[in-house]
């Protein structure tokens, strides 16, 4: 980046010395121009009096200059430049003559046809109506130009020399900072300590460093924690599959030990999906399939798949709401919220305990979803935790309910997805109450 920046400023630094020099150019040229113009029409003006003298061919004095003498008709009267003025064309359509018809003097700049040179011409109408004109080379002028040329190439290698030294010295000291952020810790650098057009780059930079290892942090533990929970029912299951292997287990013992095998293995299935689920969720390039559908029925399908679980373990399910209340969301992802939820009170309830799946709506036409229950109940200081990956309450209860302390995780990645809100309170031996406010609906027709 810092060979692109000096690049550019030498390019414009180049480009600088150029427009210099042209300006220059035209500026002088501009000068000399009215310079001349000036003599010229001061000659004019002294012969506009004296054409008699002119005829007679006594201003040789003026032999650098060329009189031309032209009549009202355009016919050229005397030209001290040719030996034959009858072979001359009619001057009549030179601009020069055009303008002193009509405002008594009159100048122009153009090649001649006469000499086929560059000339400057003015002209003046005189008191007989006659029309003197003087002209002069434009070589001349060019010539002292060209003189002045070596001048005007020194003042354009200084420029250029000074640009290139400019450039280097604003791209050290634009790129300083950022040279800084690279060899030091940019965390610990202040806002004073660069220009302040980079402090909002650097902000954003220190946010993204910081987002990035949160995140490393968060992927470490995660990683760690699922060596941590898979190894734990591989273990088991190697270990009583060796005995049974090696005939260690009585024959009588052995649907019990089968039955932990399957048990365990249950458990590793159960932890393999919730990590394929919550890593599909992280992936922020997943899209969303959001449809129509309604809330209340869905919930009731969820409710019904888990009768039988809550069956096993002595658990009432109770639905609460029959109005009908459309929510436009991925159905797939709401129901997996569902079933979590649920499920989580269901595993963690008293025995003959209740749970309880509400659907509602609140002002705003904001769908409610809500599941509350008779459990165990959640410490005031672990409601903030509850929602992490692999954070249990009541870790060998989790351990023998065969819970992966992913669901709750689950749950939260999907409500921030939908861009909802949630809610929880609780209170120990009481029960648990957790409340997932979608965003207002618009219509359906809409």
């Amino acid at each position: 980046m810092k060979k692109r920046i000096l690049k550019q400023m030498v390019l414009i630094g180049i480009f600088t010395a150029l427009a210099a020099f042209l300006l220059c150019t035209a500026v002088f040229y501009e000068l000399f121009r009215r310079q001349v113009m000036s003599e010229l029409k001061g000659y004019a003006e002294v012969l506009t009096d004296s054409e008699e003298a002119v005829l007679a061919g006594r201003y040789t004095l003026m032999d650098e200059l060329r009189v031309t003498i032209v009549d009202q008709t355009g016919k050229v009267l005397y030209d001290n430049t040719v030996e034959n003025n009858d072979s001359m064309e009619n001057h009549g359509e030179r601009p020069e003559v055009e303008r002193a018809l009509e405002s008594g003097e009159g100048n122009d700049a153009r090649l001649s046809r006469t000499l086929d040179k560059s000339m400057f011409y003015y002209a003046v109408l005189m008191n007989d109506g006659n029309i003197v004109r003087v002209s002069k080379e434009a070589s001349s002028i060019w010539g002292i130009m060209l003189r002045a040329m070596p001048i005007c190439i020194l003042i354009c290698i200084f420029i250029f020399v000074f640009c290139i030294g400019m450039s280097k010295l604003l791209t050290d000291k634009l790129l300083e900072p950022i040279d800084r952020m690279i060899g030091e810790d940019f965390q610990r650098m202040n806002s004073s300590d660069v220009y302040p057009e980079l402090v909002p780059f650097i902000t954003t930079i220190r946010h993204q460093h910081e987002n990035i290892m949160k995140s490393a942090l968060v992927r470490q533990q995660f990683t760690a924690n699922v060596s941590h929970e898979l190894k734990t029912p591989l273990t088991a299951i190697s270990g009583y599959a060796e005995l049974i292997e090696n005939n260690m287990v009585p024959q009588a013992a052995i649907p019990s030990y089968a039955q932990r095998i399957h048990k365990n293995a249950k458990r590793l299935l159960t932890l393999i999906n919730d990590i394929i689920k919550l890593s599909e969720l992280d992936d922020t390039e997943h899209e969303l399939n959001p449809e129509y559908f309604d809330l209340t029925d869905l919930a009731k399908r969820c409710m019904e798949s888990l009768q039988i679980a809550a069956q096993k373990r002595g658990i009432h399910l109770h639905f609460v709401g029959n109005v009908s209340c459309r929510l436009y969301a991925d159905m797939g992802m709401v129901e997996e919220l569902i079933y979590n939820l649920c499920d989580n009170a269901i595993r963690y309830n008293n025995p003959d305990g209740k749970v309880w799946l509400e659907i509602s709506t609140r002002a705003g036409n904001k769908p409610v979803l809500t599941v509350r229950d008779t459990g165990i109940g959640i410490p005031s200081e672990s409601l903030e935790h509850v929602f992490e990956r692999f954070y249990r309450v009541d870790k060998s209860r989790s351990k023998s309910t065969g819970g992966t302390g992913l669901g709750l995780a689950i749950v939260k990645h999907i409500v921030s997805r939908h861009n909802a809100d949630l809610e929880i309170s609780s209170e120990p031996g009481i029960g648990t109450r957790i409340s997932v406010i979608f965003p207002a609906q618009a219509d359906e027709r809409g």
